[in-house]
């Protein structure tokens, strides 16, 4: 356990070490920086926040991790179930990577077409199902304890589920300090299931990234003085999917992000409300003030009757909704 402790120790003190060099180098370079397309008015004063600041927390987590796990590896300890995992952060981490370059230093205003970053998040699935969950024989998904035998639609519900909550995380990564805390508690409720089942090298890989998530919220926190971008929330997603696939826990993400499942299903929701209306009525008609969900608390709160909360207030009314179903998730899977 220390092992483990001193790996997220480490990658927490590289985090806050690197991260002000990379805001100075943006700033000394006049990058662009962040472009703010919401109709929330106290996003405004954020146009040109450094953004791509992922790209610091997922070389830290990389170098640590390959520091860590060479050593492990030395050791004499099996490293095949990490594997996977840390491929699926680099390859998303990348995607994001070439989507956030063509935004800000090429001036794409929408970087990757849709087409191709599915496309790209696709190809990563189907790398890691060859790499990891073929070799391994794996073709059923656990539902509370049941094995749910799938067969050859495995590989569906490998790329469903990477691609699915890469773009969820990416989704919800659209306020102060949301996703890098709420990507914490999520993967502090799979440290626990690593811990259980002792599985010490996943556990490694996740302290690793908490701790490197927690030294980036120092500088992410509102108000922010850079954001993650792309190259962040998708491996984010991307790693939290792998986790629940390597921990054999497949179910249990739906329950420990559900935030990023109510960020996704806003969106889904209102764009399907839209185009049934305008097609019936003549008009689009919204179900939310504005998706995703969190800018749906900035603009009026739940009740609606309010002028909408504060960054702070929907920070933690979302932090506070994912440790609830993380600590219910836990208590499912061990008290029951």
């Amino acid at each position: 356990m220390l092992f483990t402790f001193l790996g997220g120790l480490m990658a927490f003190v590289l985090t806050v070490l690197f991260i002000p060099h990379f805001i100075r180098f943006y700033h000394k370079a006049k990058i662009g920086g962040q472009q703010m397309h919401e109709d929330v008015k106290q996003h405004q004063a954020k146009a040109g926040t450094p953004t791509m600041g992922g790209t610091v927390f997922l070389l830290v987590f990389l170098l640590v991790s390959v520091f860590f796990l060479g050593y492990s590896w030395i050791s004499g300890q099996s490293l095949e179930d990490v594997a996977g995992v840390l491929i699926v952060v680099v390859i998303y981490g990348l995607i994001g990577f070439l989507d956030d370059f063509l935004k800000i230093f090429k001036q794409v205003n929408e970087g990757l077409t849709p087409r191709q970053k599915m496309f790209l998040q696709v190809l990563a699935g189907l790398l890691f199902y060859l790499l990891y969950a073929w070799p391994n024989g794996i073709s059923a998904v656990t539902i509370f304890g049941h094995m749910l035998e799938l067969g050859p639609v495995y590989l569906f519900f490998v790329l469903f589920w990477l691609v699915g909550f890469s773009n969820a995380v990416n989704l919800t990564d659209g306020i102060d300090g949301l996703s890098s805390i709420s990507v914490v508690i999520s993967l502090a409720a799979y440290g626990v299931i690593a811990f259980m089942q002792e599985q010490q090298m996943l556990l490694l890989l996740i302290m690793i990234m908490i701790g490197a998530l927690l030294g980036f919220f120092s500088f992410n926190k509102k108000p922010a003085k850079v954001f993650m971008g792309d190259v962040g929330s998708l491996a984010l997603g991307a790693m939290l999917a792998a986790l629940s696939i390597a921990l054999r826990q497949e179910w249990t993400l739906l329950l420990i992000g559900l935030v990023y499942v109510i960020e996704t299903g806003s969106v889904m929701l209102q764009v399907a409300y839209f185009k049934y209306t305008k097609k019936k009525f003549g008009e689009g008609r919204r179900i939310f003030r504005m998706t995703p969900f969190h800018h749906h608390l900035e603009l009026g709160g739940l009740s609606g009757k309010s002028n909408g909360w504060t960054e702070w207030q929907v920070d933690f009314f979302l932090w506070g909704l994912g440790l609830v179903m993380s600590l219910l998730t836990l208590a499912i899977l061990y008290l029951s």
